[in-house]
């Protein structure tokens, strides 16, 4: 799970921005708990595009 559409129930701000202590205690647990979470979404797309190609390209010049 990612912080980034989560709202903190202490200041209704978004806990990514880590407006109050709160938010920045929850924002610092959940990236304790999955070290995955401070990756974007668009990141891990960009990421899984980067390595399907790098397949592709191994593939290939072993054919």
């Amino acid at each position: 799970m990612t912080c980034d559409r989560l709202v903190c129930a202490n200041c209704a701000g978004p806990v990514s921005e880590g407006r109050c202590p709160v938010c920045r205690a929850s924002r610092a647990r959940l990236e304790r708990e999955n070290p995955w979470s401070a990756i974007s979404p668009a990141a891990l797309i960009a990421l899984l595009v980067a390595l399907l190609a790098l397949v592709l390209v191994v593939e290939h010049a072993a054919a």
